[in-house]
Order: C-alpha cells, then sequence, then structure tokens
C-alpha cells in the first residue's frame, strides 16, 4: 500500500522560497504534485518519473519550480522560488501507480493515491 506525507508548507512573502516534501512508501510509476486554491479546481503543477526521473511542469510555474527525489530518503521534494500570492493553495501529492492512462500527467484521474495536502500562503 503506497502512503504519501506532505510537509513543508506554511507562510512566506511573496518573491520567498519553500520546499515542499513527500515522502513515500511503497512502490509508484510516478509522482506528482497538484495544488487547489479555494473555490478552484486541483491542478497539476509538476509530475517526475521514477524510471528515468523525467520532469514536468506547468507553464505558470516553470522557471520558479523544481521537482526531484532522493532515492535513499523515499522523498520527493518541490522547491517553490519567487513565489507569489497566486501560489496560494493547499498542495498535494499524488502517486501513479501504473503506467499513464493517456489523459496526462495533469489529470487528477492518473493518480491513485493522494497525501493529506499542506497549505502554502504567499502573502505580504
Amino acid at each position: 500500500q503506497v502512503q504519501l506525507v506532505e510537509s513543508g508548507g506554511g507562510l512566506v512573502q511573496p518573491g520567498g522560497s519553500l520546499r515542499l516534501s513527500c515522502v513515500v512508501s511503497g512502490n509508484y510509476y510516478a509522482i506528482g504534485w497538484f495544488r487547489q486554491a479555494p473555490g478552484q479546481e486541483r491542478e497539476g503543477v509538476s509530475c517526475i518519473s521514477m524510471d528515468d526521473d523525467s520532469t514536468y511542469y506547468a507553464n505558470f510555474v516553470k522557471g520558479r519550480f523544481t521537482i526531484s527525489r532522493d532515492k535513499a530518503k523515499n522523498t520527493v521534494y518541490l522547491q517553490m522560488d519567487s513565489l507569489k500570492p497566486d501560489d496560494t493553495a493547499v498542495y498535494y501529492c499524488a502517486a501513479m501507480t501504473g503506467p499513464n492512462g493517456g489523459t496526462g500527467w495533469r489529470s487528477t484521474w492518473e493518480y491513485q493515491i493522494w497525501g493529506q495536502g499542506t497549505l502554502v500562503t504567499v502573502s505580504s
């Protein structure tokens, strides 16, 4: 059974940085980061493939966010730099336990296991 535990959220000023962590137990095909702002749909932020470390980013975070993983610690990170108020949301990591079903890494349908979420607030 795959389990995911996120941490690292908090309050940060615009232009600041945060690093989110997702500790993963179990086997998985890929790990994605999603976010959901109040009243908004959950949206894909980034994804890392476990077989070849390929990374994927939504256009709105390219150049600002970096996804990575530490195999020894079974942890996937999301380094968030140059944060904006629009980045305020609950961030979730999610596990894709099998090959992509064809709807794309940004589709929530591709992920079977979800963490509990961690709140990121960007405000002065």
